[in-house]
């Protein structure tokens, strides 16, 4: 059994994968080739945005958000504590700082009401000023959007929609990536749309955040290639990679996302008095990166992931470690107890396997195991 069963993915998607590509070598427009635009318009189209940016991974994505907002040393980003490193790394490669905020017990998304109480914290200390708040669509599921939106407004602050792992998620048909002023994903090969190298795009409705965007990701070009009007990057996506990303669109949007729909609410059925299942709100849809559990503390955490190894069923810890207990941000201060619902998250977490090509006969494998191993 594998935990993302990216093999299965390609045997099913061979011959278009494979022919296209073939095209790009034919081409050989290795780099910003027509599938590069391509993919482009469709993801916006998709998302519902009038502009993507594609890039080299998610993570400069999110990078080039925040150069497009001049985010600096001495500005203050609002960060989910329990999340994947990249999004609060960003924020102090800029020369930022990130405040770490817990999350929801629930969804594991940004608790608005620790969000607002930080921003207070951090305006009545006067020693950093608010700039941005970080969203994360953490597992594949929105955050809550709607309290998220009238905090910023409130304080004036952007919001980047960090979607690396929540692209095909959706609130009320709104779908992920449209939310932020700029929003991010992650086309990392294990992701709901995932590539086979490395891979990002940003999303905005806003032009000139688009054109900054297209600028900083090509060593800050102005007019064309060779002027170079501000400090850049080279962060483009490559052409095979759209290519790929192109055949697997259209797999995503028109059965597999429905699929790991199906899959995650099998789980679910099965296990629900098992464990703690994910819990997804009203008018919510999930994009099912993850499906994580909740087990009671961290020795019967760790004693079921070992049970499930010795079974043949891959499973793992998203994460182990909050953001705030990163030894890395060990000198912004944070101790043990300041982000509660985080540190236990990282406790008793399991995430399962889970994707598009997941059968029943998987699925009941998986409960039976977890049922002999309470």
């Amino acid at each position: 059994m594998q935990f993302r069963d990216l093999k299965k993915q390609y045997e099913t998607l061979k011959p278009e994968m494979d022919q296209a590509m073939l095209d790009v070598a034919a081409s050989s427009a290795f780099i910003m080739g027509k599938p590069v635009k391509e993919l482009e318009t469709k993801l916006a189209e998709y998302v519902g945005v009038k502009h993507c940016v594609s890039c080299a991974n998610g993570t400069e994505a999110l990078t080039l958000a925040l150069k497009v907002w001049g985010i600096k040393a001495c500005d203050a980003v609002f960060v989910p504590d329990f999340t994947f490193f990249a999004s609060a790394e960003v924020v102090s490669f800029e020369g930022a700082t990130p405040v770490f905020v817990d999350v929801d017990s629930r969804t594991f998304n940004i608790d608005a009401k620790h969000l607002e109480q930080q921003i207070e914290k951090t305006l009545k200390e006067g020693k950093l000023t608010p700039r941005v708040i970080i969203t994360v669509d953490l597992f594949g599921l929105p955050a809550d959007y709607e309290a998220v939106r009238k905090i910023a407004d409130k304080y004036h602050l952007y919001i980047l929609e960090d979607s690396a792992q929540g692209f095909g998620g959706n609130i009320k048909g709104q779908r992920a990536c449209s939310f932020g002023d700029i929003s991010t994903t992650s086309f990392f090969p294990a992701k709901p749309l995932g590539c086979y190298g490395d891979g990002g795009a940003l999303f905005t409705d806003n032009d000139d955040w688009a054109l900054l965007a297209d600028s900083f990701r090509v060593h800050g070009k102005g007019a064309f290639k060779y002027d170079n009007v501000r400090i850049g990057m080279n962060s483009r996506l490559d052409t095979l990679q759209a290519a790929i990303l192109l055949v697997k669109f259209k797999a995503f949007h028109e059965y597999e996302l429905e699929n790991v729909n199906k899959a995650a609410a099998c789980y679910t059925t099965k296990l629900h008095d098992l464990v703690i299942t994910p819990y997804i709100p009203q008018d919510y849809y999930s994009s099912w990166a993850q499906y994580t559990i909740i087990l009671k503390n961290r020795e019967q955490r760790d004693r079921l992931q070992a049970a499930l190894k010795d079974k043949g069923i891959p499973t793992m810890i998203y994460y182990p470690t909050p953001m705030h207990a990163q030894t890395a941000f060990k000198d912004l201060g944070y101790k043990e107890g300041d982000v509660p619902v985080s540190e236990k998250l990282c406790q008793t977490v399991l995430s399962l396997p889970i994707h598009p090509y997941l059968t029943v006969e998987d699925i009941d494998t998986v409960y039976k195991a977890v049922a002999e191993n309470l």
